[in-house]
């Protein structure tokens, strides 16, 4: 199973989803948290962000349309990663940054992050506690996991 935290980028870009999850079911909250302090932070957001339209199902997403902020805290420079996830006319379009207006607004820690995208934690208990901050259309963020493959490990 490849260690994460000395994987080089390429072993993570080659990483399969469902071999993420795999290696981030293994890990506790502590080393996920130093994963996400180290430098493959990078790379792993990166990826995930990047692969986001591949597991896109626009059947599963109708013909909702929505633009979401993802905020992912604790960078290690002490800054953010912000990206603007678009789903409009059957596509998902991912960039960098945050434009427009959104519909939600998600702010997380990386620790949630990890654990939302490899749905490995309770995004309702992360909402309770803090870990996860949802701002605008709360429906939206309760159906939009469900637009995209889950990826098995």
């Amino acid at each position: 199973m490849l260690d994460l935290t000395t994987a080089t980028p390429e072993q993570l870009k080659a990483l399969e989803p469902g071999e993420f999850i795999a290696v981030v079911r293994t890990m506790s909250d502590g080393e996920l948290g130093a994963l996400m302090r180290g430098p493959n932070r990078a790379p792993i957001v990166e990826n995930v962000f990047e692969r986001m339209p591949q597991i896109f199902r626009p059947e599963r997403a109708g013909d909702a349309r929505a633009l979401t902020h993802w905020t992912i805290t604790e960078r290690p420079d002490g800054g953010e990663d912000r990206y603007t996830v678009a789903v409009a006319d059957g596509t998902c379009r991912v960039t960098e940054g945050h434009e427009g207006d959104a519909s939600l607004s998600l702010t997380l820690t990386p620790v949630a992050f990890v654990k939302i995208i490899s749905k490995t934690g309770n995004p309702v208990m992360m909402f309770m506690t803090g870990k996860l901050k949802a701002s605008g259309d709360l429906g939206l963020a309760a159906s939009i996991a469900g637009w995209f493959e889950p990826p098995t490990a």
